[in-house]
C-alpha cells in the first residue's frame, strides 16, 4: 500500500560514503593538530602558583625601588640637590647652612663661586649640595627657579614669633606659589627652641606642629639648633622617600656649579640629573631662551666622598658630539612665499580700503536713489571693532542699574568697630594728601569699570541690545546659528586666521605625548648622574652681556627638550583661581605665565571647561571658577604645572590662577555666543507676538531657520513676520508666561592673538625667532 503524507523518514546511513568518526579517530591517534601547536596554550595556575608570580613581582619592583633609592646621593650619582627656604624674611638660611656644615667633624665642604655649598658626609656615605635662594619682595621667580630642580625643600621656621604665626606675608605668598608649581619633598626645622624657656618649649613646638599639620599634613617638626640635630636632619634627607615631580621627571636638568662663555659657545658645567641627555637635541634656558649642544664632556668627579680622593686628576673626556641629525632651531612652521605675500596683499589692501557708507533706505530704492538719502553712517567693518562693539553692547541696557548700586556701596556707612584715635587738622590733611600720593586713580577706575562689566556678564549673560542703525544680519554677518550647541557640527578648518599656517599641531596628541614620554628614560645620551660639562653654541655677545647683567645671583639652569618642544602651537590649560584674588580676569589681559618649565606673557582667552568637541567662550574668569586657557605658546607634553600672574601698578606680581597642562590642540573650537532678546506683546496658548528682537522684516525671515529659546525654557520657532518693523508670530512648545523673555542665539568662532613674549632677563630681541619677543622681568 502506500503510505501516508505523515509517515516518518529516518535519515539514511551514511558510513557508506566516507570514514566513520570512529574510525577517523583511530587513523589519528597520537597525532598533534598544527594549529593546536601553534596557539598559545592557556595555562591555568594553581593558588600556590599564583601567589608566589605576585610575590616575585613584587620583590622585584622593589628591588628596582630601592635600587634607584641607594643611587642618589652616592659616589657614583649627583648629589641631593636641598633648597634652603626660611617662611620669615628675617631668618637668616646662613646661619642653618653654617650649623649644617659643622655639625660632623669628618664632613668634606666643598664651596664654589654660584653659591652651591657641597657637603661629603663618610658616614652616611652619601653627598648633599645646599642652594640658598635670594628672600624677600620681588625675588618670588628666583625662588621658584630654585625649586624646580631641587630634590628637597628645606623651610625653616623660628621659635622666636608668637605661636601661630611662623611665617610672614613673603613666606605665606612664595609657599603659596611652591604649592601650586609643585612642591620637592619638603622638611621642616624649627630653630631658635633653645632660647625660649624650658617650661614653654613643648607646648611652643606642639602648637607650631599644628599650624605644619594643616599647610603639610604628613610633615613632621624637627627641631635645629644642635649638631645632633643637624645629623639628624641631614640623615632624615638621606633616608626619606622623593617626592615624584612629573614634569622634572621625565626631562634632563641641571643646576650649573661654573658657566664659562668663549666666542659665542657657552659651557656650563655640573651635575646631570632627571633622564639622560641626547647631543642631537635641543636645551632651554631660563632667561635666554632655546639652544642647540655642540659636544658634551664628561669630567672626574671634583667632589668625593672620600678624603683620599681629593687629589686625584681631573679627566675630561669628550662623551658625545652633535651630527647631522641635530634638531634646527625653527621655531614656526615654513609658510609659502606666494601665500605670504597673498596675506600681506590682503591687509594691505584691509588697511588702505575706505570706510564702508551703510545707508538705510526704503525696500526697493535702488543705489542711484539712495545716494540722494542724507542720512548715512559710516561703519568700519572690522575684526577688531567688531569684537570691541560686542563688548560695549553687551551692557548697554544695564549700565545705570549698577552705577547707582556702585555709587550706593561708595556712599556705605562706615564699619562701627573702628578704632578712632585724636589727631589735629593739619595732621589728618597731611595724612590724606600722602594716602592720595600713593594711589593709582587711573588703575582705580579701571578696575571699578572691570567690576562693574563683570557683575553685569554674569547677570545677563551674552545678552546684548539689538542695534536699529543697521541690519542685524549685516552687524553679526561672521555669526550664525546651531541647533544643538552639543550635536551640531562645526567644521574645524574652515575661518582659520593667518597665524594658523605658522604653528604646529599633531594628529593625536595624546597618543604623541604618551609615546614621547615613555621613550624619554630610554634615550640613548649621557646618563643621569655624571659630572659633565655642555658646549651650547650659537649664543651672541651682546645677549650674555645683558643677561649677566640683569641676573642678581650666579643661578644657572638649563632643561632638556623632547622632541618637538621648542614648536609654536596652541596651548589649553586648566585653571582655578586662588582664593585670595578676587577681581575678575578679563579675556585677552595681559599675564604672565608659568607653564612647567617655561615663563612668559601671554594675552589667553577662556572657555568652560565642559565635554563636548565644542567650548563657550568666557569673557571673564571670575573667582571660584574653573576654564581653560587657549594661547599661542611653545609645544610641552603634559603633566606639567601652570600659574599665572598679575603685574600690580607697583610693579610686583600677585598669583592670579594656577592650574595644570591640558593639550596643545588648535582645533579645539571655542565659540562666542550672543543672545538677541525680545519680549512677548501677545500670547495665544502656544502662539506669541515677539518685538523687540527685530526692527526689519528682512532680518525675521532672514533667521527663521534658528530655533528660539526662553528664558523660563521654553523653545520655539519663527512662523512669520508682522508688518515691516520686526514683530514676529513664534509658535512655541507650550504657553509663555508675560515676565518671560525670548532668545535667539547665534556663535562664531573665536582665537586667542599671537602676543607670545618670553620672559628673558634681556631687553635684547632673540635673532632669528619671529613671533616672539622678550621683556624684562625684575
Amino acid at each position: 500500500h502506500r503510505h501516508g503524507s505523515l509517515k516518518q523518514t529516518n535519515k539514511p546511513h551514511k558510513t557508506g560514503r566516507h570514514r566513520s568518526k570512529s574510525a577517523v579517530e583511530n587513523a589519528n591517534k597520537g597525532k598533534t593538530s598544527v594549529k593546536a601547536l601553534s596557539r598559545k596554550m592557556d595555562k591555568v595556575m594553581s593558588r600556590d602558583s599564583r601567589r608566589q608570580q605576585a610575590n616575585q613581582l613584587r620583590k622585584n619592583k622593589r628591588a628596582e625601588t630601592m635600587n634607584k633609592k641607594r643611587q642618589l646621593g652616592t659616589a657614583e650619582y649627583a648629589p641631593f640637590l636641598v633648597c634652603l627656604l626660611p617662611l620669615e624674611a628675617s631668618i637668616d638660611p646662613r646661619s642653618t647652612l653654617d650649623m649644617l656644615e659643622k655639625c660632623d667633624p669628618e664632613a668634606i665642604v666643598y664651596k664654589n663661586s654660584t653659591g652651591i655649598t657641597y657637603l661629603s658626609v663618610p658616614r652616611f656615605k652619601q653627598r648633599f649640595s645646599f642652594i640658598v635662594p635670594p628672600v624677600g619682595r620681588g625675588n618670588e621667580f628666583t625662588a621658584l627657579d630654585y625649586l624646580k630642580v631641587a630634590d628637597t625643600t628645606l623651610f625653616i621656621v623660628s621659635a622666636n614669633n608668637p605661636e601661630g604665626e611662623i611665617m610672614d606675608k613673603w613666606g605665606a605668598r612664595i609657599f603659596q606659589m611652591a604649592l601650586a608649581q609643585g612642591l620637592p619633598t619638603p622638611i621642616v626645622a624649627l630653630q631658635d627652641l633653645e632660647s625660649i624657656a624650658p617650661k614653654k618649649r613643648i607646648p611652643m613646638k606642639s602648637g607650631i606642629q599644628k599650624v605644619i599639620e594643616k599647610m603639610l599634613p604628613d610633615q613632621k617638626l624637627l627641631s635645629l639648633d644642635t649638631n645632633s640635630d643637624a645629623l639628624n636632619l641631614l640623615r632624615k634627607i638621606g633616608a626619606q622617600k622623593k617626592t615624584k615631580l612629573r614634569n622634572r621627571m621625565y626631562r634632563p636638568h641641571l643646576y650649573a656649579d661654573r658657566v664659562e662663555y668663549e666666542e659665542e659657545v657657552l659651557k656650563v658645567t655640573g651635575y646631570l640629573r632627571g633622564t639622560p641627555l641626547d647631543v642631537n637635541r635641543l636645551v632651554y634656558i631660563p632667561g635666554l631662551g632655546d639652544f642647540q649642544m655642540a659636544q658634551i664632556d664628561v669630567i672626574t668627579d671634583p667632589y668625593p666622598i672620600d678624603k683620599r680622593n681629593l687629589d686625584q686628576e681631573i679627566v675630561r673626556k669628550v662623551f658625545a658630539v652633535a651630527d647631522e641629525r641635530q634638531t634646527p632651531l625653527d621655531r614656526e612652521n615654513a609658510v609659502d612665499d606666494v601665500m605670504q605675500e597673498e596675506e600681506e596683499e590682503a591687509v594691505e589692501e584691509e588697511t588702505e580700503k575706505p570706510k564702508k557708507l551703510v545707508k538705510r533706505v526704503p525696500v526697493g530704492m535702488n543705489s542711484y536713489t539712495a545716494a540722494w538719502i542724507p542720512d548715512v553712517e559710516e561703519v568700519e567693518e572690522d575684526e577688531e571693532s567688531e569684537d570691541e562693539s560686542d563688548d560695549d553692547e553687551d551692557f548697554m541696557s544695564c549700565a545705570s542699574e549698577v552705577d547707582s548700586n556702585a555709587e550706593m556701596d561708595d556712599d556705605g556707612s562706615q564699619n562701627d568697630d573702628q578704632e578712632y584715635e585724636e589727631i589735629t587738622e593739619e595732621e589728618g590733611i597731611s595724612n590724606e594728601a600722602k594716602y592720595d600720593e600713593g594711589m593709582d586713580l587711573e588703575e582705580e577706575k579701571r578696575s571699578l569699570d572691570k567690576l562693574k562689566a563683570a557683575q553685569l556678564d554674569k547677570r545677563w549673560p551674552d545678552e546684548i541690545d539689538t542695534p536699529q542703525d543697521i541690519p542685524v544680519r549685516l552687524r553679526y554677518q561672521k555669526y550664525r546659528g546651531l541647533e544643538s550647541f552639543r550635536t551640531s557640527p562645526w567644521d574645524t578648518e574652515k575661518g582659520l586666521p593667518s597665524d594658523y599656517s605658522r604653528i604646529f599641531h599633531f594628529e593625536n596628541f595624546r597618543n604623541r605625548a604618551r609615546f614621547e614620554l615613555k621613550e624619554a628614560e630610554a634615550v640613548v645620551g649621557v646618563p643621569a648622574g655624571l659630572f659633565l660639562t655642555i658646549h651650547i653654541k650659537g649664543v651672541n655677545r651682546d645677549l650674555w652681556d645683558a643677561f649677566k647683567s640683569g641676573q642678581e645671583r650666579e643661578n644657572f639652569i638649563i632643561y632638556g627638550l623632547l622632541p618637538h618642544e621648542h614648536k609654536m602651537s596652541i596651548v589649553n590649560c586648566i585653571l582655578r583661581r586662588t582664593p585670595d584674588s578676587e577681581m575678575p580676569i578679563e579675556s585677552k589681559e595681559r599675564l604672565i605665565i608659568q607653564c612647567g618649565y617655561r615663563r612668559f606673557l601671554a594675552n589667553p582667552i577662556y572657555s568652560e571647561h565642559t565635554h563636548g568637541n565644542k567650548y563657550k567662550f568666557e569673557k571673564f574668569f571670575r573667582p571660584d571658577e574653573v576654564v581653560v586657557a587657549s594661547f599661542y605658546a611653545p609645544i610641552q607634553y603634559p603633566p606639567a604645572a601652570v600659574m599665572c600672574f598679575r603685574q600690580n601698578p607697583d610693579s610686583s606680581v600677585s598669583l592670579v590662577a594656577a592650574g595644570s597642562l591640558l593639550s596643545c590642540d588648535p582645533n579645539r573650537i571655542i565659540l562666542k555666543r550672543i543672545r538677541l532678546s525680545g519680549y512677548p506683546l501677545k500670547i495665544l496658548k502656544d502662539l506669541a507676538v515677539v518685538r523687540f528682537m527685530f526692527f526689519n522684516a528682512e532680518d525675521v525671515n532672514y533667521y527663521k531657520p534658528i530655533q528660539l529659546r526662553t528664558r523660563c525654557g521654553r523653545l520655539g520657532h519663527i512662523k512669520e513676520s508682522l508688518g515691516t518693523h520686526g514683530h514676529m508670530k513664534c509658535r512655541f512648545d507650550g504657553q509663555l508666561k508675560s515676565q518671560d523673555t525670548v532668545y535667539l542665539q547665534l556663535y562664531k568662532r573665536v582665537f586667542p592673538k599671537w602676543t607670545y613674549q618670553e620672559c628673558l632677563k634681556t631687553a635684547i630681541p632673540r635673532q632669528g625667532v619671529s613671533g616672539s619677543g622678550s621683556m624684562d622681568i625684575d
